[in-house]
């Protein structure tokens, strides 16, 4: 059993964790050894730690966690960072350990994310996502459109990403009654 909750500054080493285990683990196959390597545990750590003891208004982080309070995945955002788009919110980061993926984790995080997001206001999600993920299919599924693609720098390596989004979150939501056409 798993649930969702808001994080608090006691789960930066778990957030860290995961954070970089997934990183590695996702992007293994597709970014340069080299630039891989520049997401370390101790910076991972750093950024959580700064994130959870001063967080921005607005901004929300949720964990989910099994029975046992291992964390096992992250959803994190807040107010929409390039104000190019037309979107008032964000997802800035997503991650889940390999081995819980495909339970339907991802969903729930993105619902509850999505709900809190409407909870404070917003009315439009965007999320980047490197181009060459195939994680970029589960924003699809749920409805995103894609909205643009840039060069994004990751250590010295160029890399692109897609910018998808959802223009209504009350759309989002409404996928969340509804069964995906892939069951997943």
């Amino acid at each position: 059993m798993f649930h969702i909750r808001k994080a608090k500054l006691d789960d930066a080493e778990s957030i860290a964790e995961v954070h970089v285990e997934s990183w590695k683990s996702t992007y293994s196959e597709f970014i340069n050894e080299r630039d891989l390597s520049n997401i370390t545990f101790e910076h991972r750590r750093t950024l959580w730690e700064t994130i959870l003891k001063m967080p921005n208004i607005g901004q929300i982080a949720l964990v989910v966690e099994q029975e046992d309070g291992k964390i096992v995945g992250f959803i994190s955002g807040g107010q929409e960072r390039t104000k190019r788009f037309g979107f008032d919110g964000e997802i800035y980061a997503v991650y889940l350990y390999k081995q819980y993926q495909r339970m339907g984790l991802g969903t729930m995080m993105l619902e509850a994310f999505a709900k809190e997001m409407k909870n404070l206001g917003h009315s439009s999600i965007l999320v980047w996502v490197l181009t060459q993920n195939p994680s970029n299919r589960f924003y699809i599924d749920f409805g995103a459109e894609k909205i643009d693609q840039e060069q994004t720098t990751i250590g010295k390596g160029t890399y692109q990403e897609t910018a998808y989004g959802w223009k209504e979150i009350d759309n989002l939501l409404e996928r969340f009654r509804k069964p995906l056409a892939n069951n997943e």
